[in-house]
């Protein structure tokens, strides 16, 4: 199972939600070879219950994931802000996921973020699978915190962006974290729209079909983590594209048109 753990369904947080968008996204992801994502959807999104409510409508539930007409499995989840500086990821349910994300609405301002003790707390309520994304990403603090707290997280992710950026130095601290704290790195590419899928894969050695099957893999060793010799590539042109559409969306163009039509011709 070619699974991509980091990845989200939107271009930015404060565009609207685009059905075509999110469809093209997911075509994209499956020709790209996934056979299953982790969406990781920032919990301040705008239109995060409606992103998902529109996933479960065109979808077949298949353990906890949502399986689409092409095949692609998606496993509900958030990307969550902590006060200190940092990202959470949190896998599991859909309706614990978007319980989670409407438990969150006053903490949804960066003035308002939880701390990571505080928001490790509510996730322990949830049969949720938690990690930290990007932890040495620049603004990231949540590897500073006391020891007994970062033992309360299941993974880490080796994030795509960073390994473009700085390969030697995001896999040096990001594994010699992961010993430390006795728990699985696993990868995601962190795209928010389709040239970045595949720059890196976590590839398990059997199919799962909810957070608790992928832990037990990922505990057990049985996967690998493939980084595209493309990835530095991909990455840098997935951020020139991401901006262009920001900036035709900001003009008043139809971003989503221009792409979904490019992908029919």
């Amino acid at each position: 199972m070619r699974l991509d753990f980091h990845t989200h369904g939107k271009l930015a947080k404060k565009l609207p939600f685009s059905t075509a968008y999110t469809d093209w996204l997911f075509g994209e992801a499956r020709r790209a070879g996934l056979d299953a994502l982790c969406l990781t959807e920032h919990f301040n999104t705008l239109q995060f219950e409606e992103l998902y409510r529109y996933l479960s409508s065109v979808s077949r539930p298949a353990g906890e994931t949502l399986q689409l007409e092409n095949g692609l499995r998606v496993f509900p989840g958030m990307e969550t802000d902590v006060a200190e500086g940092g990202h959470i990821l949190s896998v599991g349910p859909l309706e614990a996921i978007l319980e989670l994300n409407r438990r969150l609405e006053p903490h949804k301002a960066k003035e308002n973020f939880l701390p990571f003790e505080k928001l490790m707390d509510l996730f322990d309520e949830y049969p949720v699978m938690v990690g930290c994304g990007h932890p040495y990403r620049a603004g990231g603090h949540v590897p500073e915190q006391p020891e007994q707290q970062l033992r309360r997280l299941s993974f880490l992710d080796l994030n795509g962006k960073d390994l473009a950026l700085d390969r030697f130095r995001t896999e040096a601290l990001t594994y010699t974290l992961g010993q430390k704290l006795g728990i699985p790195v696993v990868s995601g590419s962190d795209t928010h729209q389709a040239v970045q899928y595949g720059c890196v894969t976590t590839v398990f050695e059997k199919d799962c079909f909810s957070a608790a099957q992928l832990l037990e893999e990922m505990q057990a060793g049985r996967y690998q983590i493939h980084l595209a010799e493309s990835a530095a590539f991909q990455v840098r042109t997935a951020g020139i594209l991401k901006r262009s559409l920001k900036e035709i969306h900001a003009l008043g163009g139809d971003y989503v048109s221009i792409l979904t039509t490019d992908a029919a011709v």
